[in-house]
């Protein structure tokens, strides 16, 4: 059987698991958090959005604030693909399995090299983060 690792991430946290085989459960070998994640809105925007004056005339508009929660996202989702492909690089796995609700999937999947990419066997859409192993297992290889 290949090496097989599945990655468990959303947004705030993340865990890296080898899968020895399909029946036993998967073990876990890393984890990762970013808390700075679940932080409210009025925290991250704590103030009103910008004016902007047009040149032509004496009209103003509101200025789009950055979209901070998609800066974090891919600020995490670089962190993950930094340790897969030190994996990688080790020939610690020869297939991946990534497990992620759709937003932060999106995310991930933009931050994997080329070499990363081409070893990612599966994809699932659904936030396991806080399953445990035995769930993951069978979503996985059921």
């Amino acid at each position: 059987m290949d090496k097989t690792w599945i990655v468990v991430a959303e947004s705030s946290r993340a865990r890296i698991f080898f899968a020895p085989n399909r029946v036993q459960p998967p073990q876990e070998i890393e984890s990762f958090a970013f808390p700075e994640s679940r932080l409210r809105d009025q925290d991250i925007y704590s103030d009103r959005p910008g004016r902007t004056f047009e040149s032509a005339n004496d009209s103003r508009s509101a200025m789009e604030p950055p979209d901070v929660r998609d800066q974090q996202h891919h600020t995490f989702a670089r962190t993950i693909s930094e340790a897969l492909e030190k994996g990688r690089v080790k020939g610690k796995f020869d297939k991946l399995v990534i497990i992620s609700p759709p937003a932060f999937l999106g995310a991930l999947r933009h931050m994997l090299n080329d070499n990363l990419s081409k070893m990612v066997d599966k994809t699932i859409q659904k936030n396991l983060a806080g399953e445990d192993e035995e769930t993951i297992r069978r979503y996985v290889f059921d």
